[in-house]
């Protein structure tokens, strides 16, 4: 139900006001809510009418008092309907606001804010950020920009306009306008969330829009090489181009390091470990977090065959990495020699590391989730939820022993 609006001029003595024109005052109530504010003009109560808010008399000072009051009028009920139009909080209060300048001050705006966010966040990468992490949030502002644009048909909201029903605009808007996959469509939306949780701790909204929200990421089979497919990649002659691409992705199959943090791996960042072999101590760049990988020897024999290499060895670096846009294109070529039927990129070396060297192999998800430099292990039991072949195993191991003990 729409709230109704009631403007009334009345004079309002002061108490320094003995004799001569007194103050001419409005009142704006909305729902039984009060606002009051001099308007800046005078009247004598001789030549005031308090039944309509009007000066009396025909004289011109009064005709000019009046059609000055009628606009003032006209300017409160625009900013009524202004308020009406852009969703805002229609209180007295807001037209008082809108009046003496205040709104324009007050009103913190959605894009503006998140503008400010992302502007922090640049400062920080490096330090705080990475710029991946930058670059979600960048991403994740175009398309709240372009939702409303689209669905608002505006460039900016006042964050207080930002209820239950905006959050599903904006999942509505990337299913669809986007055509993003349930996943990606969520994440997205838990981005925006970080914006929502800072105007709650600002106090620029006072419920969370979230509070009823839910949306549930869904499970994603992450492809892995199997231990036949990683031999075969393994003993495949290549060309010079192809051999350099394959040995750098066979090394993150056998430590689960990602692109990034072998690109920048360092021939210091490989050093003897406390147990007399060598060890992997770098830091990941995805999450800041340190990351212990013990050396197979099939990775040390790839540190080893590149220690000499000209373009690694003068930057310092263990491998000469190309960029990871040469690297995936060239693994689909490997791929398509081997007769491998899987889109074969970089992040798969993470996942078979995972998963055929590590987990189907019995070593405790305690240890992977460590190796992967995984601040949760909910993560790294994504990996061990497909690995079926590993309990086949298992089970098979306890019906030999359960068969041993029954013939005892």
């Amino acid at each position: 139900m729409r709230s109704i609006l009631h403007v009334l001029f009345f004079l309002k003595r002061q108490k320094q006001y003995k004799v001569g024109d007194v103050p001419i005052y409005v009142r704006i109530t909305i729902d039984g809510q009060r606002a009051e504010f001099a308007t800046g003009r005078k009247c004598s109560p001789e030549c005031w009418d308090s039944r309509s808010g009007r000066g009396i008399g025909r004289r011109e000072e009064i005709k000019t008092l009046n059609s000055n009051l009628i606009h003032l009028e006209q300017m409160a009920q625009d900013t009524y309907f202004h308020l009406l139009k852009e969703k805002q909080d229609v209180t007295a209060q807001a037209i008082k606001d809108k009046f003496s300048g205040k709104a324009e001050k007050t009103v913190k705006m959605l894009i503006e804010t998140f503008v400010a966010h992302n502007a922090r966040v640049a400062a920080l990468v490096g330090k705080e950020y990475s710029p991946a992490t930058l670059q979600r949030y960048e991403t994740t502002l175009k398309h709240v920009k372009e939702m409303i644009r689209k669905v608002y048909k505006k460039q900016d909201v006042p964050v207080k306009s930002v209820n239950y029903t905006f959050i599903n605009e904006l999942e509505f808007y990337l299913r669809t306008q986007r055509s993003c996959a349930n996943n990606t469509a969520i994440k997205y939306v838990k981005n925006f969330g970080k914006i929502i949780r800072i105007c709650l701790a600002s106090g620029w909204l006072t419920s969370d829009p979230f509070l009823n929200y839910k949306a549930k990421l869904r499970p994603v089979e992450r492809p892995f090489l199997s231990s036949e497919e990683l031999e075969l990649i393994s003993l495949k002659k290549f060309s010079v181009r192809l051999d350099v691409v394959r040995d750098i992705f066979l090394f993150s199959c056998y430590t689960g390091l990602a692109y990034a943090d072998v690109q920048k791996l360092t021939t210091q960042e490989v050093a003897l470990g406390h147990d007399g072999e060598m060890w992997i101590r770098t830091t990941r760049k995805k999450t800041d977090t340190p990351t212990n990988v013990p050396l197979l020897p099939a990775a040390l024999e790839l540190v080893d065959k590149y220690r000499e290499h000209p373009v690694s060895s003068c930057l310092g670096k263990v491998f000469p990495v190309s960029s990871n846009q040469k690297m995936n294109a060239y693994l689909k070529e490997i791929a398509e020699i081997c007769g491998i039927d899987k889109e074969l990129t970089y992040h798969i070396a993470r996942h078979t590391f995972a998963t055929t060297v590590t987990l189907s192999n019995g070593v405790p998800i305690e240890s992977v989730s460590k190796m992967l430099g995984h601040t949760n292990i909910r993560t790294t039991q994504h990996y061990a939820k497909i690995l079926d072949m590993k309990v086949g195993h298992d089970m098979g191991l306890l019906r030999k022993k359960m068969a041993i003990e029954k013939h005892r």
